[in-house]
């Protein structure tokens, strides 16, 4: 089940494709949660440059602006939103510069690690909580959760290293509060509900 049209999300698979053609990224976001997951399409893009030069490269050929109070630069193509980060320059609760050293390949795709992509995805839920965006943040981590691909020793020794402990409680209650989310991984039974709540709760 899809949580944005099929348009915005087909456009948005097509782009994500032509950029990995031309550029050296990480994808992270709800595009490196689909190609773990399989789940659930993403519309905005997602990425880490590897290389700065391929910033100049975006220069040229798009209208790339620069969101200071953000720390990341950003590009719109056909109505989809393209955020960039960079290493040395953006401000992720995991610095860029570590991150390169996390990811794997996925479908040709250099794809973030699970346990770093969980971690910034609850930072983004963080920070719009109370928005539609922040419902797919919560069918994306619901997503990985369910993957069974997170390592939770991974995960904990993230957060020791990062000194961000406080986002194991973050994702206890993310976890506790889940409820139609589950709906769009087409899982309705209470009971069942109920079993893998307890048993991530248990992991973590």
């Amino acid at each position: 089940m899809d949580f944005w049209n099929d348009i915005a999300t087909e456009k948005s698979w097509n782009l994500l494709k032509t950029l990995n053609q031309k550029l050296r990224f990480i994808v992270i976001g709800g595009w490196g949660i689909y190609l773990w997951t399989q789940a659930m399409k993403s519309k905005d893009i997602d990425i880490i440059l590897t290389d700065w030069q391929d910033l100049e490269n975006l220069k040229e050929n798009f209208d790339l602006r620069k969101n200071d109070r953000l720390k990341k630069y950003e590009i719109i193509i056909s109505d989809i939103d393209v955020d960039i980060y960079l290493p040395y320059y953006s401000q992720l609760v995991i610095p860029c510069e570590d991150l390169l050293n996390m990811s794997t390949n996925l479908e040709g795709f250099q794809v973030l690690k699970t346990e770093p992509l969980l971690i910034l995805k609850q930072q983004a839920l963080l920070d719009r909580e109370n928005s539609i965006k922040g419902q797919k943040d919560r069918i994306d981590i619901l997503s990985l959760l369910y993957s069974n691909t997170i390592n939770f020793i991974t995960y904990n020794r993230l957060l020791e290293k990062y000194n961000i402990k406080y986002f194991q409680e973050n994702l206890r209650k993310i976890i506790s509060s889940l409820k139609e989310e589950f709906h769009y991984i087409e899982i309705d039974n209470p009971r069942e509900i109920k079993k893998l709540k307890k048993q991530w709760l248990e992991q973590l």
